[in-house]
């Protein structure tokens, strides 16, 4: 395992109850095309093999693609995975998938990436926890955001990708927790801003605890709020289709709302086997408001073609102005 270099391939494909995948998300110029593609690793005695899942935003409709486990590749050092003939890289993405469900051919080219923070004592966005021990998901982000070039041929149709924005991050380990919610858009109206936030019901130890991450960058500077930063959960809410969080550190406080819009089901890990039905969409809406702890708006401003997963069952556990 390289802590400090999360992006590449953590484990080890003598590994028997374990997964690792990375999440690309590409969303076009006009925003008119968004899909994300998931290569994968899944290492569970009963089916080990390596995937791609695809998940169109504007319609939810998904693939998973499977392959033999001979078909996944990586470098040790650098972070480059080869899942069947399609190659993944910080730098770009060559597609080249054919199977029944979608045909997708075409590179994307990556460029003015920007990094998560790393330090010593903190290698990236899970801070100090990167060192805990028997963690059953760890988290990296691979790029807070950059720039695509290129093009996608999906089922015989070109799809221009040039001058749009990018995402990737990444999980790895046993099980994806039991509950939890995730947003991310780095499509917002009037900056160049990027936000993640996941709260999730954390197994460890055969106990479990409330742990949250996650940051909002803005004009070059990241606003972290996170359980090991000492952040507070200030409102945690969901109505129908709207979602309401609230969270404050040392500094800010942070208000989202999200509207959840056009959804897919995509495969999650459990004890390595992609046995699980979840719900994404990279569709939906998030209105911010970043604000000094005096009540000064920082920063405010709306976002969309959002990547947003609510598992419900984190409403019941999460104390509202508590780490725990």
């Amino acid at each position: 395992m390289n802590i400090f270099k999360p992006e590449v391939f953590q484990g080890s494909m003598s590994y028997k109850r374990y997964f690792e995948g990375w999440y690309f998300k590409n969303v076009s110029k006009s925003m008119d095309q968004v899909y994300s593609f998931i290569p994968g690793v899944s290492l569970n005695p009963e089916n080990p093999h390596c995937f791609i899942q695809v998940i169109n935003g504007l319609t939810g409709n998904t693939q998973y693609i499977e392959y033999p486990i001979s078909s996944f590749t990586y470098n040790k050092n650098n972070f480059l995975v080869k899942v069947g003939d399609s190659v993944f890289t910080t730098d770009y993405m060559m597609l080249n998938i054919d199977s029944p469900s979608i045909r997708v051919s075409g590179r994307l080219s990556y460029s003015g990436s920007v990094k998560y923070p790393s330090s010593m004592v903190s290698p990236g966005i899970m801070g100090w926890y990167s060192f805990v021990p028997f963690m059953e998901c760890k988290h990296g982000v691979v790029s807070v955001s950059h720039r695509i070039d290129g093009s996608l041929t999906v089922d015989g149709e070109q799809l221009d990708f040039s001058g749009g924005k990018g995402y990737i991050e990444k999980d790895w380990g046993k099980s994806f927790p039991e509950s939890w919610i995730w947003l991310q858009s780095n499509n917002f109206e009037n900056s160049d801003a990027c936000i993640m936030m996941s709260i999730a019901k954390i197994p460890w130890l055969g106990k479990y605890f409330t742990g949250f991450l996650g940051f909002l960058y803005l004009k070059g500077v990241f606003y972290p709020f996170s359980t090991y930063n000492k952040s507070e959960i200030t409102a945690l809410n969901l109505v129908d289709e709207k979602l309401t969080l609230g969270f404050k550190s040392k500094n800010y406080n942070l208000n989202i709302t999200a509207t959840l819009k056009q959804s897919g089901i995509l495969l999650a890990p459990q004890s390595g086997a992609m046995s699980r039905r979840i719900k994404e969409s990279i569709d939906s809406e998030l209105d911010i408001e970043l604000l000094s702890l005096n009540g000064e708006m920082v920063y405010s401003d709306k976002a969309c073609r959002a990547g947003l997963e609510v598992i419900e069952g984190i409403f019941e556990i999460v104390k509202v102005g508590s780490q725990k």
